[in-house]
Order: C-alpha cells, then structure tokens, then sequence
C-alpha cells in the first residue's frame, strides 16, 4: 500500500466514473472525498481534521471545486485534473506559482457544446422564441423566417470548440470567420474562411450575423465584449455567449440589446451564477436563455474518467499528460 499513488477525489461524480478512475491501474489508491469536501464547503469545520489526513496524503486530486488552502494542505501533491475545461475558478496564485501540474478536461465538450451553437442560431433564423411566446400567449399570428447559409459567423476563440463550432457550420454553408490570439498574418486554419489576430476582433465583429464567444476566461479576455465591440456589430447580429460570463460587460449588452443595436443574444453563461431573479435578460424576448448546460451531457462524468484514466496511466509511466495548462496563459 506505501508505494500506491493516492488519488483523492474530491467532487462529488457517479459511481461508475469512479470505477473507471480505480480500475486505470492497481498502483493506485483512490479515495472518495467528495462527502467531505462539500460539508466543509457549506460551512462544517466538524469535518476538516477528516478532510485535512486525506489531502495530507494525496498525490493526485480529481476536482472541480478546491477546498481552502489546498496547497498548504497538500504538500505532497503533484498533479490537479480538473473536471472541466475551463479553469479561471480554480487558477489561484498560490497553485499558480506552484510546481503542480495543472490538467483539464479539453476534449469532451467540443461537439455538444458546437451542436448548442448550433441549436441557437437556427432558433433564431427560424425566430423560434416568436412561436414560443405565441405559444405562451394563446395566439396565432404568421411570421417569415431566414436560413443559415450565406450567412456569416464570427468565432472569437479558435481553440478545440471553436474548431468544432467551424466544423459544423460549413455543413449549413455559413462563411467562417476567426480569431485567434496567436494567428499570424495570412495564416489559413482548416474549415475557416478567414483567421484573424485577436487585434482584429472588430474586423470580425463588423461583418458577422452570428459573434460566437468560444475563449478561455483570462485578464485579457475578461470585459473583451464591451460598449465599443458591441457598437461595430450590425444592428441584425447576434451574440452566442458559450465560454464565460465575464467575457462580455453584461450591463453593456443589456443596454445594446434594450436599444436595438444588436438583434439578439444566446447566453449560456453570465457574470454571475445563477443568473439573478431581477436580470432584465431573463425577460427579453430577443435573448435566449440557458442555465449553463451546453457543455453537459448525460454521459458526462463517465467520459471525463475516462479522460482522466487515460492521463493516470501515462503519469505512472512518467510520460507527457494530456491537456496540460499553461499557468502563464490561463488554459
């Protein structure tokens, strides 16, 4: 039992993702923590001493929230997979300045998550909240509706999902449109049109009838979206929001979406969660609302083990892990 790495698992998944994680290899020893870690999350300090002895002795953590103090309470681990893709919540300074080695779980969101663009811009073209509300309403009035093709999307972010999100959108004919922070001058990228350096995102925003926001959360994407981004956009375009809240001045696209300049929003996330009662975009019929859920499926915590077993075996067998993140970078 000495020599066994000990895996703490620390968010609450099914059982069956747990058997995934175990059976990865029998150097392992896996521990279910996630009982502990959410008691003293909401404020049980009866359970800390019991919480403190398993990450005293963890070598991996599996998690999607961090207890307080992790790394002090941690000293000897090595490597932290998080169960989502996106880490902004979970990139303290602390783990930052680390020598942890940090993993998320790019790869299993990127087709849901384009299906969902997807799902919005057809409700849109196909003005599917006018049939909701008519619905609702008990009328029954006639109304046109558009097509896709043709039509222009801007991706911002050409990471896995935004890669995804092209994919699908040249089987509906729509003209690609990208950027990404790294793209050089003339640089052409499978399935896109035209890529752009993210120091032309106005360029982009300009011409597209769909802005999709497909990029990580760091300090130079937060309040990316603001007054003068939303003011270069047609007055006909819409806003697909699927990456994080914070990338977009909310008060800013309430006020465009209130007055006009932009046609509509599809938000999937929003500066803060669970969107308040009292948030005007939970009432405007030009915005389609969802609780966070384009990343999720049903199947979701058993591909995540999977993803996470596989990385377990090549950190026993001391080769590169899978979707390292860049701390300097944010992802």
């Amino acid at each position: 039992m000495a020599d066994r790495r000990r895996v703490l698992i620390l968010n609450r998944i099914e059982q069956e993702a747990i058997d995934i994680i175990r059976a990865a290899s029998d150097q392992l020893e896996v521990v279910d923590a996630s009982d502990l870690a959410r008691a003293e999350r909401e404020g049980d300090s009866a359970v800390t001493p019991e919480l403190d002895a398993q990450l005293a002795q963890a070598d991996v953590i599996y998690a999607l929230k961090l207890p307080d103090r992790l790394l002090e309470r941690s000293p000897r681990l090595k490597w932290l997979q998080t169960i989502s893709t996106g880490v902004d919540r979970i990139m303290i300074p602390e783990l930052c300045r680390s020598d942890v080695t940090v993993t998320n779980m790019s790869g299993i969101h990127e087709l849901t998550i384009a299906e969902f663009v997807l799902m919005l811009m057809l409700m849109f073209v196909k003005q599917a909240p006018r049939s909701f509300y008519q619905q609702i309403e008990g009328r029954w009035k006639w109304f046109p509706v558009d097509i896709l093709a043709g039509k222009t999307i801007g991706i911002v972010g050409l990471g896995r999902i935004g890669r995804e999100v092209a994919r699908v959108s040249q089987f509906f004919d729509l003209k690609v449109i990208a950027t990404r922070r790294s793209a050089g001058i003339g640089e052409v990228e499978e399935n896109v049109d035209l890529l752009l350096p993210l120091a032309q995102l106005h360029e982009l925003l300009s011409v597209s009838d769909f802005v999709v926001l497909a990029l990580p959360l760091t300090d130079e994407s937060r309040g990316l979206i603001g007054q003068d981004e939303l003011a270069v956009m047609k007055p006909s375009a819409r806003l697909i929001n699927v990456a994080r809240g914070a990338i977009i001045d909310e008060p800013a696209l309430i006020r465009a979406l209130q007055e006009g300049r932009i046609a509509g929003a599809g938000l999937d996330v929003y500066l803060e969660e669970p969107l308040p009662p009292d948030s005007p975009l939970r009432r405007m019929q030009n915005v389609i609302f969802s609780p966070h859920v384009s990343g999720d499926i049903a199947a979701y915590d058993v591909g995540a083990a999977r993803l996470f077993a596989e990385n377990l075996g090549r950190f026993l067998a001391g080769e590169p892990l899978l979707n390292i993140v860049d701390k300097s970078l944010g992802y």
